[in-house]
């Protein structure tokens, strides 16, 4: 797990890539704060020894969303079950 300024990165329970980490906001996110967000993303990624990865938001259940507030996923290795 990694923390940062209102951030947590955690494994995901249900991998879909060799490396599959979530991000998730301590609280609500305004518009103006995703940029932070998604320099903690980079931060992460690179810190998980991450060159390549896909960054991935779900939105909408028929998208495949289950958890219902703004979360990002890192995926990076040989990933399953995607696109």
């Amino acid at each position: 797990m990694r923390e940062a300024d209102g951030f947590v990165a955690i494994e995901d329970i249900n991998p879909r890539a060799d490396v599959h980490l979530l991000v998730i906001p301590e609280r609500h996110v305004e518009p103006a704060e995703a940029k932070r967000m998604l320099e903690f993303v980079a931060d992460t990624a690179r810190e998980a020894g991450l060159e390549d990865y896909r960054v991935i938001v779900n939105v909408g259940e028929g998208a495949g969303q289950t958890i219902f507030h703004l979360h990002w996923h890192i995926l990076g290795g040989h990933a399953t079950g995607l696109p």
